[in-house]
């Protein structure tokens, strides 16, 4: 009988660096940023005065494109981060680098797994699987205010979720631009329970009107494996944690979500996900035509076939990564 308290060298190299991406934004926020404060009291102070007027420079960069540093992207952590579930990026169709795409990432999960290493590193070979194709993964304007942060953020290709910053991608950078949008956003992160496939999307229109507005082609995908790495503790609407969420939610932009995973050893509970398998499968492009003032019913006529051509790629795999024949997708 295998000890409690034994553990995989290799397993906790991979773990080690998983761990690296969350605890790389708090000392770059606990730590770095309270040392560059600290600077300006001392005769190193122009470091940090240099830095704040670069900010008031480069203040609009994540806005138009951002400043993706192939060197960060490549680092070997990422693939070390790839081979601990493992992630893995599947395509169905070829996406023509002439046009440019809004790519609908579902499920959003707890952390986003899948989203992070398939579109913001070099770990699944995203460019050999897509030559011509610079993926933009959107996330909260808010971090790109935080200094030092949106340093990093912009290394790894992630630019602002906000209209101007779209439409700089969509318009003003060239063919060739994918914007992938977790369209349930932070919402559906109390959604991620193991065994569930509910999405929030029935009223998430706004993407389709940005597609439509600059002929943006539509690409649906979904990531079997993202909502089962971790067990989630889910509370009653009636109950004091859950209007706790809500009120965090509405102060800092994101839940607060009661979750455990595994630990370094085996058998032991703690914060690391479970090791299960990450598939995100590309789906077929939907053809958009550009129409600058889209009407309503357009928008509600390309959401349906969105989310038509969505129900069709989750059915047309699930049986292949672990979920039921009989269940179906969920929209909210």
């Amino acid at each position: 009988m295998a000890s409690p308290w034994q553990f995989d060298l290799s397993f906790i190299i991979r773990a080690l660096s998983l761990c690296q991406w969350h605890l790389s934004y708090l000392v770059i926020f606990w730590i770095l940023q309270p040392i560059l404060f600290y600077l300006l009291f001392t005769p190193f102070w122009p470091l940090p005065a240099l830095y704040a007027a670069w900010l008031v420079v480069d203040w609009k960069t994540p806005e138009q494109g951002g400043r993706r540093v192939a060197w960060v992207q490549n680092w070997q952590v990422w693939t070390k981060l790839r081979d601990y579930f493992p992630i893995t990026l599947l395509k169905t169709k070829d996406l023509c680098p002439e046009q440019n795409y809004i790519m609908g990432i579902h499920p959003h999960g707890i952390l986003t797994f899948g989203a992070f290493c398939n579109f913001c590193t070099k770990a699944t070979g995203f460019s050999s699987i897509f030559p011509g194709i610079t993926p933009h993964l959107a996330t909260l304007s808010w971090f790109f205010k935080i200094p030092l942060i949106r340093e990093y953020l912009m290394a790894k290709g992630v630019c602002p979720v906000s209209q101007s910053s779209l439409d700089y991608l969509l318009s003003r950078n060239g063919p060739g631009n994918l914007v992938g949008i977790v369209i349930g956003g932070i919402g559906e992160a109390l959604q991620s329970v193991p065994d569930t496939t509910s999405l929030l999307i029935r009223k998430r229109k706004g993407f389709i009107r940005t597609a439509l507005r600059h002929g943006a082609h539509l690409v649906p995908t979904f990531t079997f494996g993202e909502t089962e790495v971790y067990h989630q503790v889910l509370f009653p609407e009636s109950s004091r944690m859950y209007r706790f969420q809500c009120w965090f939610q509405g102060i800092v932009g994101f839940y607060f979500c009661v979750f455990y995973g595994r630990g370094f050893f085996q058998d032991s509970w703690g914060l690391l996900p479970f090791p299960k398998p990450i598939v995100t499968i590309v789906g077929e492009p939907i053809i958009v035509p550009r129409i600058e003032n889209p009407s309503q019913e357009t928008v509600d006529k390309y959401h349906t076939l969105y989310t038509e051509a969505l129900r069709k790629l989750f059915d047309e795999h699930k049986t292949q990564y672990g979920v039921s024949k009989t269940q179906e997708l969920t929209f909210l």
